[in-house]
């Protein structure tokens, strides 16, 4: 496909997002965390860019996107780092002190992170400059995951209620249930007016409407999505990037529900998180609407599945 003729609208990630993508040379990259410990990179159509991209990771999760920059949670040493697309680092420990396998998912809207908190059940606010907003912005959650950012809304999958839950972004609650009757649901992702799900349980990934409306709860069912290896989440434009712990794969589907390719990319060795990168040549969309990404998502398998207590 021409990339001139790609756009997108992100949520980690994402991973929020509602990212427009502008016509580029480049086109989109999609970049996956593993727990190898490292982000791969690598083209929209499957193509490796750089398998070890950053490397050195201490149990990667939640990935985001913000610009040119990549905000990783480091779940094993319980801070997010920074780095650049191009794989330099910023800053390592850009954030510290969220807790030994506390923290999981990751979104960035404008200026600031908003990272999901595990064991504390909490979301918190931070700046990209690393500085600590609120570390306890929203309380009261259930096994929060997989987070995303769409306009001044929080969107959270509480992962031991199979629920997602909407809240703003100075920390108000708007609906604590706002999508129910999912089954483990771990990544998530926005784009739009629509929040694409990864429902575990169902083998699914499930459209709503941000305002809690059902679209398809299936829109995209497979065998490759079978209850224990959909994880990450990510849109980008019209299409749909999964990553799948059981099979070591990422997939690619149409937001419509079409099949592109369930393995477009493979030997992952259990991907988590997943980002979609902003065009190089893009603009920077306005810190209201943009999310880096989306996305979510995973570290530990224990603490990522439901097999793990709730």
């Amino acid at each position: 496909m021409n990339p001139s003729l790609r756009f997108a609208s992100l949520y980690a990630v994402a991973f929020g997002l509602s990212l427009a993508f502008l016509p580029t040379a480049r086109g989109q990259d999609v970049f996956v965390a593993t727990p190898a410990g490292k982000i791969a990179e690598y083209t929209a159509s499957g193509a490796t860019v750089n398998a070890s991209l950053v490397s050195g990771l201490s149990g990667p999760a939640g990935l985001a996107i913000s610009g040119s920059d990549l905000f990783v949670v480091n779940r094993s040493t319980g801070t997010i780092g920074e780095y650049t697309t191009s794989g330099a680092t910023v800053n390592a420990s850009l954030v510290s002190g969220l807790g030994v396998n506390n923290a999981f998912g990751v979104a960035v809207s404008g200026s600031d992170i908003f990272v999901t908190n595990q064991t504390s059940g909490t979301i918190g606010e931070y700046t990209t400059s690393g500085a600590t907003v609120n570390a306890s912005l929203v309380m009261g959650l259930n096994n929060p995951v997989g987070i995303a950012v769409s306009g001044s809304d929080l969107f959270v999958v509480n992962n031991a209620s199979d629920t997602i839950g909407e809240y703003t972004t100075s920390g108000g609650t708007v609906n604590v249930a706002l999508i129910s009757g999912l089954a483990y649901p771990l990544g998530l992702a926005a784009s739009g007016s629509d929040l694409f799900v990864a429902d575990d349980g169902h083998g699914a990934i499930g459209e709503y409407t941000t305002s809690g409306g059902t679209v398809n709860a299936a829109l995209v069912s497979s065998s490759y999505l079978y209850n224990g290896g959909l994880y990450g989440i990510a849109v980008g434009g019209s299409d749909i990037f999964e990553t799948n712990y059981a099979f070591g794969t990422m997939g690619e589907y149409t937001t419509s529900g079409g099949t592109v390719n369930e393995a477009l990319v493979s030997g992952l060795s259990a991907s988590f998180g997943i980002a979609v990168s902003e065009p190089a040549s893009s603009s920077v969309p306005d810190a209201g609407s943009t999310c880096g990404l989306l996305f979510l998502s995973l570290a530990g398998l224990g603490a990522l599945r439901r097999r793990f207590a709730r």
